[in-house]
């Protein structure tokens, strides 16, 4: 297995610039997923390295090799993608193995990547079935057995989930992180959904118009966001943000939270605009009457309660349990000052 290195990398079609001189490092066995909002290049990245986009400038390494302008076929990658493209004539076994075949591979080692794929996924009792007779999520294992077969140097995911049910997507979530623990390859993954994100990834590359936001682990970007794009991006609900006027050093005035908030983060001078940030789990309800309850969702162990300030703001409070109060009602809230996040005009943190 390899690593992948890309530097300074630029995709253009035409005069438009949509990858803007991205700088990359993915380990040896890592598991990396690129997340952004639809349009943020993510995608495209991917293609660039799986060599299905040409770069336009900068380069593209996987472990040694300097594979920018290297053929798809002699990279050393597998794509997964999210039709699973299998033919529909041919048996599980012959749409896996067939890769090998074109190459011209002995059927005895067709035969063994096949079976080796087919432990591995749980798919040996369907090598016989065609796609017809599979279930989506069989098919999509079909799909990544296919890629296994070939034995690439790193494996590249296109939100190879996305077709699937909800209930089918939790399951092939399990399954792709258990195959990355058994056979510990490098893997770049690329979807829109947030939670996939955080539970699959040993790293996530957030990704903004063409441009890397932050990249680190996935609770490193949950707790410490280096802007509110990363902030509001990553967590479920989002954050909320309220807007604030430095007072003096250290205080800011929001008035969607009620009054002052104190903060060890260096703040700009005394007048300047600010935004807090707090997410749901960090408020609580209290027995004051700042904040009208406009809706409550009661999911069972949880609810989300949604309120708005005097200013108009919205935001999301996340209680335990199902007791909610009545919409239209009047309650306060309340938070721990060192939760609070605070960001400058032009949306960086501020430390």
């Amino acid at each position: 297995m390899s690593g992948v290195v890309l530097q300074k990398v630029v995709k253009r079609f035409g005069e438009a610039e949509v990858i803007h001189g991205v700088d990359l490092t993915i380990e040896d066995g890592e598991f990396c997923v690129f997340v952004g909002p639809s349009g943020c290049g993510k995608s495209t990245l991917l293609r660039m390295v799986a060599g299905l986009e040409d770069t336009s400038s900068g380069s593209i390494h996987i472990g040694a090799r300097d594979v920018t302008h290297i053929d798809p076929s002699e990279r050393g990658v597998a794509m997964v993608f999210q039709t699973y493209a299998l033919y529909p004539h041919m048996t599980v076994a012959e749409n896996m193995g067939f890769g090998l075949k074109m190459t011209g591979h002995p059927a005895q080692e067709i035969n063994r990547k096949v079976a080796e794929a087919a432990r591995i996924l749980k798919l040996g009792d369907l090598l016989s079935r065609k796609p017809k007779a599979l279930s989506g999520g069989q098919r999509q294992r079909v799909a990544i057995g296919r890629a296994i077969v070939r034995g690439p140097e790193v494996f590249l995911f296109d939100e190879p989930l996305s077709n699937l049910d909800a209930e089918l997507r939790v399951e092939m979530r399990v399954e792709i992180a258990r195959l990355h623990r058994e056979i510990g390859a490098t893997m770049i993954y690329v979807t829109h959904d947030q939670v996939e994100a955080m539970t699959l990834a040993d790293k996530i590359v957030v990704l903004r118009k063409g441009r890397v936001e932050q990249v680190g682990k996935p609770l490193e970007l949950y707790h410490d966001p280096d802007n509110r794009f990363v902030a509001g991006f990553i967590g479920s609900p989002a954050m909320n943000f309220v807007a604030a006027t430095v007072v003096s050093a250290g205080l800011a005035e929001a008035p969607g939270l009620g009054g002052t908030v104190p903060t060890g983060a260096r703040l700009p001078a005394a007048g300047s605009k600010v935004e807090v940030g707090l997410r749901p789990q960090h408020l609580r309800i209290t027995g004051g009457e700042t904040h009208r309850v406009e809706m409550t969702e009661a999911l069972g162990g949880v609810s989300f309660i949604h309120v708005s300030a005097a200013t108009g703001e919205k935001l999301v409070i996340e209680a335990k349990g199902d007791v909610t109060p009545a919409i239209g009602t009047m309650v306060g809230i309340a938070y721990d000052a060192g939760d609070a996040l605070f960001f400058a005009a032009d949306g960086q943190r501020l430390r």
